[in-house]
């Protein structure tokens, strides 16, 4: 079997956006583009990979073995690029880095200093994603680790360039004993009389994009929590039954609270490595993204809510 290597990254971003049209933004190409080259690959493997619904795509069981090896096969071609000249010229190297809130992020460091000995980062914790690409526009900072959501894609002038990390679906965070949290999937209009904690304007869309799937399902929030904090402390007040959050779909529940999908996946973020075109060589921006993929895949790993809604096998254990 000879598969190009650029089909099976495009295999990867359907899987992580749930959607052909999400693909599709995520890659700049048109969706008739995206479904053609997911046709080729099913060709090849000789089945469906993804099962079409109304709310996007789901890994067939074939796609679900499929897919768990090209995110290997991937990473270990990511890591064999990584091993170019850049590990040697990074030796001594500080870089700028403005990041919002993402878990992505100490993984990404991580493994960007192993890959690049002598990567100096300077990280600088900067919650609206807008305020990120001014820090980058006005040179004070060289890359940064934003957000954004479909539809509202990141803007900045033609001195930036930016690349689409994942697109991961929003799940909520209730608490263990909410009536809820028995079910495999939770509709957001069953969250209509509850509590929520929101984070404040992002400048990217948050929290607008919540508020318009709310509307959509047929209410406004009670009551609402602006909250700009840790998880633990988030968890610790939904444990208690304070209210009920959006969370990132790898978040790891605490003791007393339980993450679940949204029965359609109404809401979806993007995360986004952007960076300074005059400051930032290619090879050094390959690495930090190919840092952030791998980070990505090991939260994944560490998320057996996500694997299994992605997966399309969610099971409840008996009380």
């Amino acid at each position: 079997m000879d598969i190009e290597l650029r089909l099976l990254r495009m295999l990867l971003v359907i899987a992580d956006s749930g959607s052909l049209g999400r693909a599709a933004v995520a890659t700049n190409f048109s969706q008739p583009s995206v479904s053609g080259q997911l046709k080729r690959l099913e060709a090849q493997f000789g089945g469906p990979l993804f099962e079409r619904g109304s709310s996007g795509v789901r890994p067939t069981a074939l796609g679900v073995r499929v897919i768990e090896q090209v995110r290997d096969v991937v990473a270990r071609v990511d890591a064999l690029g990584q091993l170019s000249p850049v590990a040697g010229e990074g030796a001594g190297r500080t870089f700028r880095l403005a990041s919002t809130n993402t878990p992505i992020l100490p993984g990404m460091l991580a493994r960007a200093r192993a890959v690049v000995p002598g990567l100096s980062p300077l990280v600088s914790s900067v919650y609206a994603s807008t305020r990120i690409v001014e820090l980058i526009e006005r040179g004070e900072a060289e890359v940064g680790l934003a957000a954004d959501y479909p539809g509202a894609e990141l803007r900045h002038s033609a001195a930036l360039a930016h690349r689409g990390i994942v697109t991961e679906p929003g799940f909520v965070a209730l608490a263990a004993d909410h009536p809820a949290a028995r079910q495999a999937e939770v509709d957001l209009a069953d969250l209509a009389d509850c509590a929520w904690f929101v984070t404040p304007d992002d400048g990217a869309g948050w929290p607008g994009v919540f508020e318009a799937a709310c509307r959509a399902s047929g209410f406004s929030p009670v009551a609402v929590h602006e909250f700009l904090g840790d998880q633990q402390h988030l968890q610790a007040m939904i444990a208690c039954g304070l209210g009920v959050s959006v969370v990132q779909a790898t978040i790891r529940p605490a003791p007393g609270v339980v993450v679940r999908p949204l029965v359609g996946t109404p809401l979806w973020c993007r995360y986004v490595l952007v960076w300074s075109r005059e400051r930032v060589d290619e090879e050094l921006a390959g690495a930090l993204f190919g840092a952030a993929a791998y980070a990505y895949r090991e939260l994944i790993a560490q998320s057996p809510h996500f694997r299994l809604w992605a997966a399309g096998k969610y099971r409840l254990p008996r009380s």
